[in-house]
């Protein structure tokens, strides 16, 4: 609580200082290289002081290669895009139960936050159950505030937003992305 409360500090004193706007020195983020009608890398520095057990989770998920060629399964225009689906969500799969998988690892307890829900903002995706994300994410292409202290926030975008805002849209209320879904072939755990 004690970090958050000085992340928050940080965003108060401005830009400069914002934990939105940069990562402390030391920071863990990913490399996202997509293909499709997006193409190009996607840079995200996550908030281990915010989420250290999400941000724990992904990192490992990420250096077994787990992440490696899962789609963009549920894609919102103006809300965000969903991918991280590691036991359905590969690509060459039955695309029909992307989004209902994690990984053998255990669900995550909440590590909610007072961290917005803004544009680029990076959040694990769950279940009805708060206590249910897993491997999971979304990035936000616009803000979405009603999302705030309902799902974890772990990490936000530095690079890319022009890859993200490129991922295919999906259709109807729920984004599921019909046909040849974008994908990320590659994801790398940075410093």
């Amino acid at each position: 609580m004690r970090k958050t409360l000085a992340a928050l500090a940080l965003l108060a004193a401005g830009p400069a200082f914002g934990l939105l706007n940069g990562a402390p020195a030391g920071a863990t983020g990913l490399e996202v290289q997509v293909e499709g009608e997006a193409n190009g890398t996607i840079k995200i520095d996550l908030f281990e002081d915010v989420a250290p057990k999400h941000v724990e989770q992904i990192t490992a998920l990420a250096e077994e290669g787990q992440y490696d060629g899962v789609v963009f399964h549920r894609v919102i225009d103006g809300f965000m895009a969903q991918t991280g689906d590691v036991e359905f969500g590969k690509l060459g799969g039955d695309m029909s139960m992307a989004g209902r998988g994690g990984s053998a690892r255990a669900d995550l307890p909440a590590e909610f936050s007072d961290l917005p829900f803004d544009r680029g903002v990076v959040g694990m995706a769950r279940a009805q159950n708060p206590n249910s994300a897993n491997s999971q994410f979304f990035i936000m292409f616009d803000a979405g505030h009603f999302l705030n202290g309902q799902y974890t926030v772990v990490g936000k975008v530095t690079e890319g937003m022009d890859v993200v805002d490129a991922i295919k849209r999906g259709t109807g209320g729920n984004g599921a992305v019909v046909g040849q879904p974008d994908v990320m072939t590659k994801v790398s755990v940075t410093e």
